[in-house]
């Protein structure tokens, strides 16, 4: 993608810099739509003539609704599709392959800690991510990244796919809808991933490249609370889709914008604050998780960095006092 001269963060409004990212993301998702529909018609040909017919289900379901060409489903990515934060796995995945020291691991390890232990995305640690991500891609080739982002994937990812939320992805897409990946992480990333899991394309953050190389911006912001939505609704109108018959799925409250632009919004490993706010709206709600604390085990140790478990924890803590 061409430099932007025009891009000016500072002194365009919020509402503004979501907007561009949230039609940038749109544009890029339905181009690698695209090119996924083109090289997958072959294998999809040849799967078909040798794999054998599906058993009939018992009952149809009421939704989705099987043929509804004006339905798509938008999913939230990480805590939702998968468990943890896709970045911090793709950064586990650069720092084994030698793209940043050990420090800056840690770093890493410390804001994926706080989004297990905190149990929420916090938009300050949130940032701090990409712009660590950013830096660190920065001159690098974006065919580099992709093919490191298809060996990642496979090491940290593949396993952390919540079976529960894949079975919903599926659902809409054996009634003949659309399915995109919404969340603001890199959108090469998200794009491998919605790809693994057979879903349509993905709405990421768009980076900045020129010819080819990155340059460390961003087009726009983070593709993050009401950026989401506004990638959602530029998507939605470049497919021709109704957004009353769309559903959408997530497990933050930073993404009740997105939620609250369908007809058929989910709520999914919530946090509390979007918990509260699907009951009060009567929203469905699916939890997969194997208990309350689910969100708080597990956290990364990776290349030695486990032991900063304990202090994370203390820091943690400390911030809370602070706050």
């Amino acid at each position: 993608m061409a430099a932007l001269g025009w891009l000016t963060p500072r002194r365009r409004s919020a509402t503004a810099r979501s907007v561009l990212a949230g039609e940038a993301s749109a544009e890029a998702a339905r181009k690698s739509s695209q090119e996924l529909e083109e090289l997958d018609a072959a294998a999809a040909a040849a799967a078909l003539a040798t794999e054998a017919a599906p058993e009939e289900p018992e009952q149809e379901p009421e939704f989705p609704v099987v043929g509804d060409d004006k339905a798509a489903a938008f999913f939230d990515l990480d805590n939702t599709v998968m468990q943890g934060a896709a970045i911090f796995h793709f950064g586990r995945g650069l720092y084994k392959r030698k793209f940043f020291e050990r420090q800056e691991l840690a770093r890493f390890a410390w804001q994926q800690a706080w989004f297990r232990l905190a149990g929420v995305e916090d938009p300050e640690h949130m940032q701090d991510a990409r712009d660590s991500a950013l830096s660190i891609v920065k001159g690098h080739r974006v065919a580099e990244l992709m093919s490191i982002g298809e060996e990642i994937y496979d090491e940290y990812m593949a396993e952390r796919i919540w079976p529960g939320t894949r079975a919903l992805a599926q659902a809409h897409l054996d009634a003949g809808q659309k399915v995109w990946l919404v969340t603001a992480a890199p959108v090469e990333t998200a794009t491998i991933i919605a790809r693994r899991l057979g879903l349509t394309g993905a709405l990421g953050t768009v980076a900045e490249s020129v010819d080819g190389v990155y340059t460390g911006k961003l087009v726009g912001e983070p593709l993050h609370g009401p950026a989401k939505a506004e990638a959602v609704r530029a998507l939605a109108s470049g497919e021709g889709l109704d957004l009353a018959r769309c559903a959408a799925y997530s497990d933050s409250h930073n993404d009740i914008p997105m939620l609250s632009l369908v007809g058929h919004p989910y709520a999914i490993n919530p946090d509390a604050k979007l918990r509260k706010h699907a009951r009060e709206r009567d929203w469905r709600l699916r939890d997969y998780r194997t208990g309350r604390k689910a969100a708080k085990v597990g956290i990364p140790a990776a290349a030695g960095v486990g032991a900063i478990a304990g202090g994370t924890a203390a820091a943690i803590a400390l911030h809370r006092r602070r706050h």
